[in-house]
C-alpha cells in the first residue's frame, strides 16, 4: 500500500485521534467517525482494534505497509522490548526530526525540505528522508532555507513541543540530537502493544 493522500481530517476522525504529523488541523469540531452512521458506537473486533493502531502509526510518519513491516522485524531483532525499538527508529527518522524541531508544520512538508535539499546533518546535505539519526549528530537548515516559507509555518505551529530527546535552537535553526528517542516521545495516544500483536501473526 501506497502513502496516503487523501483527505486527512476524514482519515483521523476514523481512527479517532488526531495525528500531528500527518496534519495540524483538529477533529474537535466532529470528534466521530465520518458517513452517515459515524456517531453510531460500533463495538470493534480484537483485529481491528489493532489494525487501527498500526494505521494510526502507518499515517502519522507517513510511510507504506512494507516500509512499517521492515521497521517491525528490525525492532524485533533487537534486544530491546520490540515497541519501544520501534517508536525509537520511527522518531529518528530525518524527516520527523525536522517536523520535531518544528521546521515544517506537518511530516510531509518536512519531507519536502529533505528531499529538496534544504536540510543538513552535521554540516552536510541529506536528502534521504528516512536516514536515521544518533545521538550527538546535528540537523540544520541551509543559511538560504532558514527563511522558507514552510519553516516559517512550521515555527509558528504552537500546539506541539520539541520533544526532551531533542535541543532545540530557532534563531539558528538547528536541532541537536542529545538521546535517543522511546516510547514515550511519540506526540499522540497509542497503543504499542496491539501493533506487536497485530504482526505478531504475520511475520
Amino acid at each position: 500500500m501506497s502513502r496516503y493522500t487523501g483527505p486527512r481530517v476524514k482519515i483521523m476522525r476514523a481512527l479517532g485521534t488526531e495525528l500531528p504529523g500527518l496534519s495540524a488541523k483538529k477533529t474537535e469540531r466532529r470528534p466521530y467517525p465520518p458517513g452517515q452512521h459515524g456517531q453510531a458506537r460500533k463495538k470493534l473486533s480484537e483485529y481491528a482494534l489493532r489494525l487501527r493502531e498500526k494505521q494510526k502509526l502507518r499515517l502519522n510518519y507517513g510511510l507504506t505497509d512494507r516500509q512499517l513491516r521492515n521497521l517491525m522485524i528490525e525492532a524485533r531483532g533487537s534486544d530491546m522490548a520490540a515497541g519501544a525499538k520501534l517508536i525509537e527508529l520511527l522518531e529518528r527518522r530525518l524527516d520527523n526530526v525536522v517536523f520535531r524541531a518544528g521546521f515544517a508544520r506537518t511530516i510531509p512538508a518536512a519531507r519536502q525540505l529533505v528531499t529538496h535539499g534544504h536540510v543538513l546533518v552535521d554540516g552536510k546535505r541529506v536528502d534521504i528522508v528516512s536516514y536515521r539519526l544518533r545521538a550527538g549528530q546535528t540537523v540544520s537548515l541551509r543559511e538560504k532555507s532558514r527563511a522558507h516559507q514552510t519553516v516559517e509555518t512550521g515555527l509558528a505551529r504552537k500546539d506541539l513541543e520539541a520533544p526532551t530527546w531533542l535541543s532545540v535552537d530557532k534563531d539558528t535553526r538547528s536541532a541537536r540530537v542529545a538521546s535517543l528517542p522511546d516510547e514515550t516521545s511519540i506526540p499522540f495516544a497509542i497503543e504499542v502493544q496491539l501493533i506487536i500483536e497485530f504482526y505478531s501473526q504475520r511475520l
